[in-house]
């Protein structure tokens, strides 16, 4: 890897991390950059950044805890659901083919957006749906396999499903930080028993994503509440739909 590419890919994780932090949704960008603008192959793309979700996740955590934005009392049934299901996505994602796996990114990241967008506003201070345990885990299920399947973290999948179930928003992205640190560490050992993980650009990942991630979720607590909703719908919407183009005009030029 020479420096350029060091210095490119740093800076594709620190854009990144700056929305994981802000609105927990950074992780869908990082793949499509690698792979599209980067030249990875899909599968490295995604074993190394959920590698770098390690560092996004700790960093997002210690923050939104920090300032009282994480709801323990929900995080540990997500959290036993989403781990198993992280491993499995990952050996899962392994053997599933690039296309494949693209088109669920595309889809995953526009229909996300789109139920954002058109959900009804959770007014500030409210608390939201009361989840039953089993719910929590299955969530968390959901979050872990999907995200580690495709790469792009527990956030982007997270979050819509939060705010669908009238959970505030500053809540669902603090809730989203929290998960991303168990799927990063079951994910990344999956990718390592599969051999689809390149350390050494998780590495680069990592040290682009600390850094974006740490403004990013300190930006998060200045915003308007309706402000990090538009933004975070807005965003996955355009993202989406880009990646649905991309492959649509690949299946045409074949």
């Amino acid at each position: 890897m020479e420096l350029i590419d060091i210095v490119t890919f740093a800076l594709f994780a620190m854009t990144a991390g700056l929305l994981i932090g802000c609105v927990g949704i950074g992780g869908v960008i990082l793949v499509p950059l690698l792979a599209y603008a980067g030249g990875v192959p899909i599968h490295t793309a995604i074993a190394a950044a959920m590698f770098s979700y390690l560092v996004s996740g700790a960093i997002g955590t210690y923050v939104f805890a920090k300032n009282k934005s994480i709801r323990w009392d929900l995080t540990a049934w997500m959290w036993a659901g989403a781990m198993p299901a992280a491993f499995l996505g990952a050996v899962t994602a392994s053997v599933t083919s690039g296309w494949f796996l693209e088109l669920c990114i595309g889809l995953l990241t526009g229909a996300s957006g789109l139920n954002t967008l058109l959900a009804k506003s959770n007014k500030d201070g409210e608390e939201g749906s009361q989840l039953g345990k089993p719910a929590l885990a299955g969530i968390g299920a959901f979050t872990g396999f999907a995200s580690s399947l495709t790469g792009t973290g527990g956030p982007l999948v997270l979050v819509p499903i939060l705010m669908w179930l009238q959970i505030p928003v500053l809540t669902a992205i603090g809730l989203s930080q929290a998960i991303q640190l168990p799927i990063a560490v079951l994910a990344a050992a999956g990718n390592i028993y599969a051999g689809t993980l390149d350390i050494i650009l998780g590495c680069v990942l990592a040290a682009g994503i600390s850094l974006g991630t740490w403004g990013g979720a300190k930006l998060a607590h200045v915003l308007p509440k309706a402000t990090l909703r538009l933004i975070v719908s807005v965003l996955m919407v355009i993202i989406g739909g880009l990646i649905l183009v991309k492959i649509a005009y690949g299946a045409l030029a074949t």
